[in-house]
């Protein structure tokens, strides 16, 4: 495509934007849609505590084992025709997520959505990149596609309340049907095919690392429920730990793979990885766990649990807008730091939380200090991934981000699950033992960020602060991983 041609077209440009934003907006309310109607899913299915973190963990697996691949794949077979992929793929999943009758069946067609996702998202990005030269037209474009991940994320926590409490939750995927068959109506219509490529796929590589990472999670939340010692979980840890081998030695002699480990070589880099999954962690904990204290702790409905979390999304938000003018006064390093320490702080303050606490005072004011940390960690962190990269590995070291931040997620919910089922009530049932072991957790995530930030005082620290333009151009990646 031409720069004439992108010039020319100021209205077909408007329609892809329109198209863009609206299918990463659905892939963000997505996410954010299902922490509000888990305690209704667990209930109307019977799913344990640790099964019902795999609501999460097998999107969020999917979703990053397979981001590095997808990417690749759009440039060898074209952009436009991997985005209507992805979208089919998330429709139809979430379909079946509307109608599965078991548990099992909701899992595995999770699953297959954080494939689709995976297939989708790359895709957005370079789309944009594209359609829309350097400049004010792509810096209004791009600053478009990172407002919608947080008016997204807070939709979607209001939306699954508002349909668990009214109608279902189940309604919350079924809306994913006429946006997505209208999307890909219109994209076939407006979007044109990006040029394609020669190569190969590293397709042992993706999926290794994507099972590998699977079993790790698997035998980690298997020990929740049947202890270290079970044969599934040593079994399913063993499995882990040959798969990944596999793929680091896969990795060292591919021809085009999708994870060079080169991008490791740079201790600056390899700790804003490490950084960023300890981060993603705890957050992810503090989503997963505070809506099921909200709704069986302190009684909220489903729709009001939603609202409650208005105090963390809004600062998120904001805080985020305020990076690149903090990042000129403190550096990346600092601002990164100082969000880490005060998310830890949040979550220890709301680790304190009981039966017949205030909410103001115990939840919300705690929020705050999670939203702000969210909004100033993740931009600092995701500039120094990308610091100082090859041209040739930029698309992998972005990638990376996005792995890092869906399998931190993961991981860390997995390990903050064993905590929570770890912890002994003396027996008793009820929102009195709800709340302990959501305490502990909670308690567990705040350990996390404060092993995050140790590895960012100890790597961020030794290098001179990425200048704030580096910032601004991470951003938008940043914000679409929230």
């Amino acid at each position: 495509m031409t720069s004439n041609s992108i010039s020319s077209a100021p209205r077909r440009q408007g329609a892809v934007l329109a198209i863009i934003v609206a299918s990463y907006l659905m892939i963000v309310i997505d996410i954010s849609i299902v922490i509000t109607g888990l305690p209704k899913m667990r209930e109307s299915l019977g799913m344990s505590p640790a099964h019902l973190s795999w609501v999460h963990n097998a999107y969020t697996l999917a979703f990053g084992g397979l981001l590095l691949l997808s990417a690749r794949v759009g440039d060898l077979f074209g952009r436009r025709r991997m985005f209507i992929a992805g979208l089919a793929l998330f429709t139809m999943a979430s379909l079946v997520i509307g109608l599965a009758p078991s548990a099992i069946l909701l899992l595995a067609a999770r699953g297959v959505q954080g494939a689709g996702a995976a297939v989708l998202a790359p895709s957005t990005l370079a789309l944009l990149s594209t359609n829309f030269e350097p400049g004010p037209a792509r810096t209004r474009a791009l600053s478009l596609y990172a407002a919608a991940a947080g008016v997204g994320a807070t939709a979607g926590l209001v939306l699954g309340g508002l349909f668990a409490d009214l109608v279902s939750w189940r309604a919350g995927f079924f809306i994913n049907l006429p946006i997505g068959a209208a999307l890909i109506v219109a994209a076939r219509r407006h979007i044109e095919e990006t040029p394609t490529v020669t190569g190969r796929l590293d397709v042992i590589g993706a999926f290794s690392s994507t099972l590998g990472m699977g079993a790790l999670v698997y035998g980690i939340v298997s020990a929740a429920e049947h202890g270290w010692t079970d044969s599934i979980t040593v079994t399913s840890l063993l499995v882990a730990s040959i798969l990944i081998a596999g793929f680091i030695a896969t990795e060292t002699r591919a021809s085009h793979p999708i994870l060079p480990l080169r991008l490791f070589a740079n201790r600056q880099r390899s700790g804003a990885y490490a950084a960023r999954m300890l981060f993603l962690g705890g957050m992810v904990g503090f989503w997963f766990f505070t809506t099921q204290f909200l709704q069986g702790v302190l009684g909220y409905r489903p729709l009001m649990a939603g609202l409650a979390f208005l105090p963390a999304t809004v600062p998120n938000f904001a805080a985020a807008l305020m990076v690149p003018q903090l990042t000129r006064r403190l550096g990346n390093a600092r601002l990164a730091s100082t969000g880490l320490a005060v998310g830890a702080l949040g979550l220890a303050w709301l680790g304190q939380a009981a039966v017949g606490s205030p909410y103001w005072t115990a939840v919300a004011l705690p929020m705050l200090l999670i939203g702000v940390a969210q909004g100033f960690v993740l931009a600092p962190l995701t500039a120094a991934a990308v610091a100082d990269v090859r041209s040739d590995d930029a698309g992998a070291a972005s990638g990376m981000v996005n792995v890092a931040h869906q399998l931190g997620g993961a991981l860390g919910l997995a390990v903050l699950v064993v905590v929570f089922a770890a912890v002994d009530p003396g027996g008793t049932v009820g929102p009195a033992a709800l709340a302990q072991r959501v305490s502990a957790a909670i308690d567990a995530g705040a350990l996390m960020l404060l092993a995050a930030l140790a590895v960012a005082l100890a790597t961020l620290h030794r290098r001179a602060a990425a200048p704030a333009r580096v910032v601004r151009s991470a951003l938008p990646a940043c914000r679409s991983c929230n």
